[in-house]
C-alpha cells in the first residue's frame, strides 16, 4: 500500500513538473530567441494598451526606472501591488519609457498556476514570459516559492501581487498573504522592496461584463493611473532578534514549516515575523492608494 501511494506522489510530481515546463524559463533556452520574442509581442501589446489605447498616468516613475536598471551590482528587486484584473501585468509596465520589451530587464511575477499553467502550450509560453507558478493552496514553502526565491538569491527582479487575488472594488488594501515577507526574510541580501499602487485595470478587464464575464480582449479609452512609492526598510537583524524572542503558543495550528537558518527560526518566530512585515507593507501599500485617490481628485 505504502509503493502504492509513493509511486502515486511520485506520478504526481512529475506530471506537475512536466506542466510547469521550469526548463523554458532559463535565459539560455535556445539562445534566449524565444523569450526575446515572447517580450517583444507582449511588451508591444503593453505598450499599445498602456499608452496608445488607454490614458496612462504614473507618478514617480523614475524610482522604479532607476532600480530596474541601475541598482547595486547582485541587489534583488521586490515589487509589490495590489490586483486589479488579470491584465494588471504585463500592462502595468506598458507606460511610456519604460523598457517593456527588454527580457533581460523584464521583471519575473509571481503567477497562478491553475490559470496560467493549464495546458503545456500556456506553460512554455509563460515560462518564456518570466512567469513562476504558484498553486493555490500549496502554502510559501511550496516548491515553485523556491524558483522565486532563485530570483531573488541572483540579484532579480521579482513581482508579487501579496494580496493574493483580484479585487475590483476601490476599497483598502486587504490583508496580505505571508509568501511575499517570507521571501524577503529567505532572501541572503535583502532585496529592495518597491511598493506600487494602481486603479483603472479594473475597467480595462473588468470581471463580470459580458453575461458574468471578462471581455474576450481588454477594453480601451479607460483612464489608468499608477503611484509609485520609495523602498520599504526593513531592519532584518533586529526583526530577527525580536522574532526569536517570541514565546511559543501550544494553542497554535502547526504546518510544520522548517526552521529558518541562519539565525534558526522556528515556526512560532516565522508566523510572528511575516505577519509584522505583512503589516508594514500593507499599510505603505494603504497609504499610497489613499495618495493616489488623493491625486486623483484635484
Amino acid at each position: 500500500m505504502e509503493a502504492s501511494a509513493d509511486a502515486g506522489a511520485a506520478a504526481a510530481a512529475a506530471a506537475a513538473a512536466a506542466r510547469t515546463l521550469r526548463w523554458a524559463g532559463r535565459a539560455g533556452h535556445l539562445g534566449g530567441f524565444p523569450r526575446a520574442a515572447v517580450f517583444a509581442a507582449v511588451g508591444a501589446f503593453a505598450k499599445a494598451y498602456a499608452s496608445l489605447l488607454n490614458t496612462t498616468t504614473v507618478h514617480n516613475a523614475d524610482v522604479l526606472l532607476r532600480l530596474v536598471s541601475a541598482r547595486p551590482l547582485g541587489t534583488p528587486l521586490l515589487t509589490v501591488s495590489n490586483h486589479m484584473s488579470t491584465v494588471d501585468d504585463p500592462l502595468m509596465w506598458g507606460f511610456k519609457g519604460f523598457p517593456t520589451s527588454d527580457a533581460m530587464l523584464g521583471r519575473w511575477v509571481l503567477t497562478a498556476e491553475d490559470i496560467c499553467f493549464r495546458n503545456v502550450v500556456m506553460s512554455y509560453v509563460f515560462r518564456l514570459g518570466k512567469c513562476v507558478p504558484i498553486t493555490r493552496g500549496g502554502g510559501i514553502y511550496q516548491e515553485h516559492m523556491n524558483e522565486a526565491l532563485d530570483v531573488l538569491v541572483n540579484g532579480g527582479w521579482l513581482h508579487s501581487f501579496p494580496e493574493g487575488k483580484i479585487a475590483q472594488d476601490d476599497q483598502p488594501i486587504r490583508r496580505l498573504k505571508w509568501g511575499t515577507p517570507s521571501l524577503i526574510v529567505r532572501a541572503p541580501i535583502t532585496p529592495i522592496v518597491l511598493p506600487i499602487v494602481h486603479s483603472g485595470f479594473e475597467k480595462v478587464m473588468p470581471e463580470n461584463l459580458f453575461f458574468g464575464r471578462r471581455p474576450p480582449v481588454p477594453l480601451w479609452g479607460k483612464k489608468i493611473d499608477i503611484i509609485i512609492g520609495e523602498p520599504i526598510e526593513f531592519d532584518m537583524a533586529s526583526l530577527k532578534q525580536e522574532a526569536a524572542m517570541v514565546p511559543h503558543d501550544p494553542s497554535s495550528v502547526r504546518k510544520g514549516w522548517p526552521t529558518i537558518t541562519p539565525g534558526g527560526l522556528d515556526e512560532a518566530a516565522q508566523r510572528w515575523l511575516y505577519q509584522k512585515m505583512s503589516d508594514k507593507i500593507q499599510s505603505v501599500m494603504e497609504r499610497l492608494r489613499k495618495k493616489l485617490l488623493n491625486l486623483k481628485q484635484h
